[in-house]
């Protein structure tokens, strides 16, 4: 299997807000960076559309070390809550739906793809990868402010 290395980041201007996500992909010498943003998301999507669309773009299966500072995702792997809520239906502890679980299905289908293992990392430290993925995040959200029309401009000029 060949051996790659993700690292994420997802970003939100606001929660719920614009958002973004960025990651990099690396393998021997090569490396990949992807970014993307939405509308009107959550942080916590933007950080599993930036593992799923890194684990999407591998052509084949993959040992891939993962890297993210969303305790969210990396904790929801290494203390066994994805597979609880596949076991439960996709409820919780306290029987309340899981939020996104349509992003959680399609990263378990990407995980099951590869072999994959996650780290959690420093957020905003020295880490020189976990800040790339970060600035392509924040690159990614949509200006979703309006311009400013000046006054009195002729409404064909619209």
């Amino acid at each position: 299997m060949k051996k790659v290395t993700l690292y994420t980041d997802g970003a939100c201007s606001g929660n719920p807000g614009a958002g973004g996500w960025g990651c990099v992909l690396l393998y021997g010498e090569h490396r990949l960076e992807l970014s993307g943003g939405e509308t009107e998301t959550t942080n916590n999507r933007m950080e599993l559309l930036a593992v799923i669309s890194g684990l999407e773009r591998l052509k084949y299966s993959c040992e891939v070390e993962v890297f993210s500072d969303s305790a969210y995702v990396v904790n929801a792997f290494s203390e066994g809550w994805v597979e609880a809520w596949e076991r439960s239906g996709w409820k919780k502890a306290d029987r309340k739906p899981v939020l996104n679980d349509d992003l959680w299905k399609r990263l378990l289908n990407e995980v099951r793809r590869h072999k994959v293992t996650f780290r959690k990392v420093k957020g905003h430290a020295d880490d020189e990868l976990n800040n790339r993925c970060d600035a392509l995040a924040r690159a990614a959200v949509p200006k979703t402010e309006p311009s400013a029309i000046p006054e009195g401009t002729p409404a064909e000029n619209l």
